[in-house]
């Protein structure tokens, strides 16, 4: 069962940055079915029943809106894996829920941090479909196959001990220190909770192209099959390429510990795009647990960064017991240093890029 949504209502919905890549303009139509198990990425419209942790609820362009209750949003269903937020499950039906996430995602909390208050909770009132009728999901929304690339650039990853370790800032200053080098970077982040806060800090920091896993059909990748997965990274790293740029960063998200990203890691497809690694610790001990994980999965380690930088001590700390070096954020967006990087990049790679490192710099 099934009806049209009133374009004027689809136009005062707080859609989504989940839902980012839906075109609001054409027919769509609000689907009702009672015994309908939720899919990962499933289009929902649900009413805000109480508003809790997540006050706020970024939009498609990145506004974050004010939530009261009895708002209407158009988000999309997920699950979600967040030390420092919540733990969440995709829901067994089309009951009330929890906005996990402020990019809109809607799922059943599991668990939370004791620093967190408990979480908004939502009323579905049925999902999102296309004319026919047919529920629409994040993955309908996906790009398409890339354009072959003319070559093959220089690509840097970069993975850390948890959420929030300073894998972002990380990737940004890299960004921005290649693009002061010279060169057209693009960027990517790979797995996480849908949020437009990173592909941004990526333009800003002087990216010609930043993507995300929406991009490629998530609204998260919590408990998302791995060869979908290694898929989608595929992807994203092929519209990059695509884009005829001298080198990519990419960014998969928590730690190395999460499910998730220890699989990514550990597949011979994720290896065989990869320059160099970059890892961003918290700490001195993760640091050196983090290198010692990733130099057994045979990534090449070229630096540590990350929150521990803010320390001058703990930097000394971790140097003791590391041979790469450990860089800040201000290290990272020098040209110079960001040359050095990818200059160790190519010469480490196991798979030679197109090109030669003399070109890239010009």
């Amino acid at each position: 069962m099934f009806a049209p949504l009133d374009p004027a209502r689809v136009e005062r919905l707080k859609t989504a940055y989940s839902a980012r890549n839906l075109d609001r303009g054409a027919c769509l139509t609000l689907v009702h079915h009672s015994d309908h198990q939720p899919r990962h990425g499933d289009l929902v419209l649900a009413e805000v029943t109480k508003v809790g942790y997540h006050q706020v609820l970024e939009l498609t362009d990145g506004r974050k809106a004010k939530l009261y209750v009895g708002d209407e949003m158009l988000a999309a269903y997920g699950a979600r894996y967040a030390p420092d937020h919540f733990e969440a499950e995709l829901p067994d039906d089309l009951g009330a829920c929890d906005l996990v996430a402020a990019g809109g995602v809607l799922g059943k909390v599991r668990s939370r941090n004791a620093a967190v208050s408990a979480p908004t909770t939502v009323r579905p009132l049925g999902l999102v479909g296309d004319e026919n009728g047919q529920v629409l999901n994040v993955s309908d929304l996906a790009l398409g196959a890339p354009l072959p690339a003319l070559r093959k650039p220089p690509t840097f990853v970069v993975v850390g001990t948890s959420m929030n370790s300073g894998k972002t800032t990380t990737c940004a200053s890299l960004v921005h220190g290649l693009t002061r080098a010279g060169l057209r970077v693009g960027a990517a982040k790979l797995t996480g909770t849908a949020a437009g806060g990173d592909p941004w800090l990526f333009r800003d920091s002087g990216a010609v192209a930043a993507l995300d896993f929406t991009d490629a059909g998530m609204a998260t990748t919590f408990r998302i099959p791995v060869e979908r997965l290694v898929t989608s990274s595929l992807l994203l790293h092929g519209h990059l390429m695509a884009r005829g740029v001298d080198a990519i960063v990419l960014e998969i998200a928590d730690g190395l510990l999460q499910p998730e990203t220890a699989q990514l890691l550990d597949r011979p497809e994720i290896r065989r795009i990869t320059s160099g690694v970059l890892f961003s610790a918290a700490d001195s001990s993760g640091a050196l647990y983090g290198v010692q994980r990733l130099r057994a999965g045979n990534h090449p380690v070229l630096a540590v960064s990350g929150l521990l930088t803010a320390s001058p001590l703990a930097i000394r700390e971790a140097q003791a017991g590391l041979d790469v070096p450990v860089y800040g954020p201000l290290d990272l967006q020098s040209p110079a240093l960001a040359g050095e990087l990818l200059r160790r990049a190519i010469a480490e790679s196991a798979e030679v890029p197109q090109l030669e490192a003399g070109e890239v710099l010009a």
